[in-house]
């Protein structure tokens, strides 16, 4: 459950940083751009996500490495899909 939620806000988060492309500059590639830019900050958040699942939850690197992948992925792969969308001419 907790691994959905956090995907669900990656989704959400996404959704912001589209909305800020569109408001920035209204354009398709700007907000390709703000995908662009919502994959390595949601890296940072999946990988601190990892960090307390490891430290302060006591799970090993191994049980939490799948579930980095899962977490990072799916908006991952949606900002991915965002930005061919989006740089279509």
């Amino acid at each position: 459950m907790h691994m959905l939620l956090t995907v669900l806000a990656g989704m959400l988060l996404l959704s912001v940083f589209l909305l800020f492309g569109h408001l920035w500059g209204a354009t398709g590639s700007a907000v390709a751009l703000g995908a662009k830019v919502f994959i390595p900050a949601w890296l940072a958040v999946a990988l601190a996500h990892m960090w307390v699942g490891v430290n302060l939850s006591g799970y090993t690197v191994r049980q939490e490495l799948p579930i980095l992948g899962v977490v990072f992925l799916v908006p991952a792969v949606a900002a991915g899909l965002s930005v061919w969308y989006f740089s279509k001419p």
